[in-house]
């Protein structure tokens, strides 16, 4: 089940919110919470719930030992059998296939190893699971008594998906106390209708428009232009798609009495790739900050380990995308704009007018979004070579025919990817009474118009499943 959709819309959020305030009994929120997570996981992972369960059950079990214990290298046993039951998981229905065929390859074996069945959402919660155990052993979280509130942590719907990566600091306290009042619910709903409106009016619409391109099918035909128009409406759609899920499950945990932190801050806006991966993504930065790059040192040890340690971070940060090379030479590609940034270029580009940097970075971030895209290196290849003009026309017969059928919407879209909307809002509540009054009839009046809209698109349209679900 996906939020966009009208099963979602109509029926369960409905009756979730029916069920859930027909008392104020924390337990029984609790209780229904749980029992409609566990039902919208089993909507599309109707075996594969029981894997989610396991994992977090027994991390629990290990996390109420570590917490007991007083031996250190028990407690460091106990942390890796709960590590260990995580990852493997996670490893094996997503990288096993990738790890055989790249040894058979090394084998000259022509046999290769089937793609296994991927459970929507596991990336997310084994690193949310990670987060529980790893805290508890730090001291930083005391164990949570029970085991159904450990399942709610990490079951919960509005997050379980595609994120953002809610560590369990961040919510130990609401599981089993927090307060929903009406404004909460009214802005949540609001933040919610406005995440759906990005992802089935923005980011299916720049879908449209990329497989009406040269880019659909690999056609060689894709010019100069072509080459990085398309990159920019994958950008967007990117964008847009998983800010947009990110917007939801904001808007709902708000709704819900949860409070989860932002996952884009208007990321195309960096003036710097250190500046766009503290905008892009920000649960997933903050994580393998937290847990791969601070434990492994960080930059205390001398600038060869702190580059070591990056790299480490960025192949695993390019390989938690998927098992693909072409991740793993995305999340290296970053390693290396990064590593040049801090250590080699820091001084000239301090001297860089910040327009320049705007524009630069931008055009460093679509390059990288290609590499992202292809898993066929050669497809990688023409598309690359298309961005610098090697042996391509200015323009192709798609590109002119897409900029035809759609004229100025993706320029609209693009200035969507800007902070119009707290812009906006600024405007209306620094002035008097009047204005801020008219600022929120005015913002209620589009929210129901994207609304009406988004409902409108979706009858049309059959599923539509948001991009970061395969990840």
């Amino acid at each position: 089940m996906v939020f966009s959709s009208t099963t979602f819309l109509f029926l369960f959020l409905p009756l979730l919110l029916l069920v859930y305030f027909c008392r104020r009994s924390m337990t029984w929120r609790n209780g229904v919470l749980l029992v409609f997570s566990l039902l919208f996981y089993a909507w599309g992972e109707p075996v594969w719930v029981l894997g989610m369960v396991a994992v977090t059950l027994i991390n629990y079990y290990l996390a109420l030992k570590i917490y007991g214990s007083r031996k250190r290298r028990l407690r460091k046993l106990l942390l890796w059998v709960g590590v260990g039951v995580s990852v493997s998981l996670l490893v094996y229905f997503k990288y096993s296939a990738f790890l055989i065929n790249t040894v058979y390859g090394l084998m000259g074996i022509e046999k290769a190893a089937a793609e296994r069945h991927l459970p929507i959402g596991i990336s997310f919660y084994t690193f949310q699971v990670l987060t529980y155990t790893v805290d508890v052993y730090r001291n930083k979280a005391k164990p949570q008594k029970s085991p159904f509130l450990a399942l709610l942590y990490i079951s919960c719907f509005p997050q379980l998906i595609a994120g953002p990566i809610v560590q369990y600091t961040d919510v130990a306290q609401a599981l089993g106390h927090r307060r929903t009042t009406p404004t909460a619910f009214y802005r949540g709903m609001q933040r919610f209708v406005l995440g759906l409106g990005k992802k089935v009016l923005l980011a299916n619409l720049c879908g449209k428009m990329l497989e009406a391109t040269a880019l659909a099918g690999g056609d060689a035909s894709l010019s100069f232009l072509g080459a990085w128009f398309c990159a920019a409406l994958y950008a967007m759609q990117l964008y847009f798609d998983f800010s947009a899920y990110s917007d939801m499950a904001i808007g709902l945990g708000r709704v819900l009495g949860f409070t989860y932190k932002e996952n884009f801050n208007y990321p195309y806006l960096s003036a710097s790739v250190t500046e766009f991966w503290r905008r892009w993504h920000i649960s997933l930065s903050s994580f393998f900050r937290d847990y791969v790059y601070i434990p492994l040192g960080g930059n205390r040890q001398g600038t060869a380990r702190t580059v070591v340690n990056l790299a480490v971070v960025w192949g695993l940060t390019g390989l938690w995308h998927g098992a693909s090379w072409n991740f793993l030479l995305w999340g290296l590609y970053y390693f290396a704009l990064l590593v040049l940034e801090r250590f080699v270029l820091k001084e000239a580009l301090s001297r860089v007018p910040k327009a320049l940097r705007h524009v630069f970075t931008l055009l460093l971030v679509l390059i990288g979004w290609v590499i992202f895209y292809y898993t066929d290196f050669t497809a990688m290849g023409e598309h690359l070579g298309a961005l610098f003009g090697l042996g391509r026309g200015l323009a192709d017969k798609k590109l002119l025919l897409v900029l035809k059928q759609y004229t100025v919407l993706p320029l609209v879209m693009a200035l969507c990817c800007l902070p119009i909307q707290g812009r906006l809002k600024a405007f209306f509540s620094s002035g008097s009474q009047t204005r801020a009054l008219w600022g929120e009839i005015l913002g209620t009046l589009a929210l129901t118009l994207i609304l009406l809209l988004s409902v409108l698109f979706l009858m049309g349209q059959t599923y539509n499943p948001f991009i970061y679900f395969r990840f």
